[in-house]
């Protein structure tokens, strides 16, 4: 009897004191922020841990609405400015007659890229090196911006364009490298030219991205012709830029990236819905 009164008083003097702890760790929780609560795994019925919920909601629980499409006036605020590609450039105002009459020096540069290629991703190329259609007709907001400087010309374009057709365009241009790395292009003015294709290296911007070199050497006038164009396009989402940059003495490839990357950075700020700041001039 007296060991059963002993055993009994211990647990009871047991149970007050597990009934005070309980109380105690309610109060400290009922103190902390709701978060911090919920952020520590607790025993489940059968033993096991319960771990907080992945997922990520606002607020209001709404989820983040997809960027709204590209317009004219943002297509227009995308586009780089001569100050953003620095050295000489000047802004030209009538790009769009570039594919039509080029001159650069004595040469009709139009005239010398008119010609037929063998195979049809080759003509493709041609047709659209100084044009609006590299990457296919846009099916939104477009906007275009021309620059030369010396013996050079750089044509610069944003627009928006559907998703599978412009993944078919960035397919075909990784391509050309090996399906027209060299090919010769033949009629107009300038008689056979020889056109070489090769792939050349972007800074890592964008969704996607493809550089190449273009080659392209005849006649023209009489005298031998050398023309190098630097071709970059940038995957932004479903809107996209394109450069093509060089001329007579060839292609400033520091040129050709430093467009690329202010490019898509002002391209990404239309996206966000901001208007890009204006680049300052290097001039005092």
């Amino acid at each position: 009897m007296a060991t059963g009164t002993l055993l009994a008083t211990a647990a009871c003097a047991g149970g007050d004191d597990g009934a005070a702890a309980d109380s105690e760790t309610a109060a400290a929780v009922a103190e902390r922020p709701l978060a911090a609560q919920t952020a520590t795994p607790s025993p489940t019925a059968t033993g096991s841990v319960a771990t907080p919920s992945a997922s990520v909601t606002s607020p209001t629980g709404a989820t983040p609405s997809p960027a709204a499409p590209l317009s004219e006036t943002g297509a227009r605020n995308a586009l780089i400015t001569a100050a953003d590609i620095e050295d000489d450039w000047v802004q030209v105002k009538d790009p769009q007659t570039w594919r039509d009459k080029l001159l650069i020096g004595q040469v009709d540069t139009a005239q010398f890229l008119t010609g037929k290629a063998e195979a049809p991703d080759c003509q493709r190329l041609i047709d659209a090196l100084y044009d609006e259609t590299l990457l296919g007709r846009p099916s939104g907001a477009s906007a275009l911006n021309g620059f030369q400087e010396g013996q050079s010309r750089l044509l610069y374009q944003v627009a928006a364009y559907e998703k599978a057709s412009l993944d078919k365009s960035m397919d075909w241009l990784k391509k050309l490298p090996d399906t027209c790395d060299q090919f010769t292009l033949t009629g107009g003015d300038s008689g056979e030219r020889t056109v070489q294709v090769v792939e050349a290296s972007l800074p890592e911007e964008g969704d996607a991205r493809q550089g190449l070199t273009v080659t392209v050497k005849g006649d023209a006038n009489g005298d031998p012709v050398t023309l190098t164009l630097d071709v970059a396009v940038v995957r932004v989402g479903n809107d996209a830029i394109t450069v093509t940059n060089g001329g007579l003495d060839g292609a400033d490839e520091d040129t050709t990236r430093t467009a690329v990357e202010q490019g898509t950075e002002r391209l990404k700020e239309v996206q966000a819905g901001r208007t890009p700041t204006p680049t300052p001039s290097n001039l005092d």
